[in-house]
């Protein structure tokens, strides 16, 4: 049995449908013998929409309101992931980044994350039910709700799988996985099935979009494996590998 933790990105989510269909990928992992956490972003453009309702009420609003609001589109993603779990006849826990146990610094809109402590978390999977975790959030020393900012949700979920010692870290996109050049622009780019810590995070620093530059450095900090892959097929996608792992010994490849 493998202890697999799932990201899927606002484009997963986007709509009802999409989140039905991540539920029935969810339950199939699960079926599959393994444990399962997830973290999720905020539907489509919902953080977008909510910044422009704001700014349209206050050209400069306060930092800790504004991270308030933007905490509330990942609560409903993940109410909503949770109740399709359970219309596929299965159970799920969701949980704001507070109640999963997201402790971070007094920074607001761009905080970084202290320490994760997912005893919440811990349980639900104990009693055999998914976790869901809305990501890119969590809770500074005052009590505030705090964001991580850009790809704060990556970095939620690689956080996630090190502080529950998952086996890997799976995040989803719209893509299959991490290519020479960018697939929807670059027809002939290829696919690279697996890559190193050094390799993609320099790929990240030049401006790569597939994964946050903090949340790889937290991955090579803590030698958590990472499987970019698109939440819209089966197929493999890229196995963000530490030197000497044999990607091949990596839970739940197709």
């Amino acid at each position: 049995m493998a202890l697999i933790v799932q990201k899927y990105g606002g484009s997963s989510v986007a709509d009802t449908d999409s989140i039905k269909r991540v539920a029935k990928r969810v339950v199939e992992t699960k079926k599959k013998g393994n444990k399962v956490a997830v973290v999720v972003s905020a539907m489509g453009d919902t953080t977008d929409d909510l910044i422009d309702q704001a700014l349209s009420i206050d050209s400069n609003p306060p930092e800790r309101e504004m991270d308030m609001l933007m905490t509330a589109g990942e609560r409903i993603s993940m109410s909503l992931l949770a109740m399709a779990i359970h219309a596929e006849g299965d159970r799920a826990h969701s949980f704001t980044g507070q109640q999963a146990g997201f402790f971070t610094d007094a920074r607001y809109g761009a905080a970084h994350i202290k320490a994760v402590r997912p005893d919440r978390v811990k349980n639900a999977l104990s009693m055999g039910d998914v976790a869901i975790v809305a990501g890119f959030q969590g809770i500074n020393a005052k009590g505030d709700a705090t964001t991580l900012g850009r790809g704060g949700s990556d970095t939620s979920a690689v956080a996630l799988a090190v502080a529950l010692g998952a086996d890997i870290c799976e995040i989803y996109t719209d893509v299959d996985g991490i290519f020479t050049a960018d697939p929807r622009i670059v027809p002939t780019a290829r696919r690279i099935p697996a890559i190193g810590y050094d390799a993609i995070l320099e790929m990240a620093s030049c401006g790569s979009k597939v994964l946050a530059l903090r949340c790889v450095e937290y991955a090579q900090r803590f030698n958590m494996p990472l499987h970019v892959r698109s939440s819209f097929s089966h197929r493999n996608g890229t196995l963000v590998v530490p030197d000497g792992v044999d990607p091949r010994t990596l839970p739940n490849l197709d």
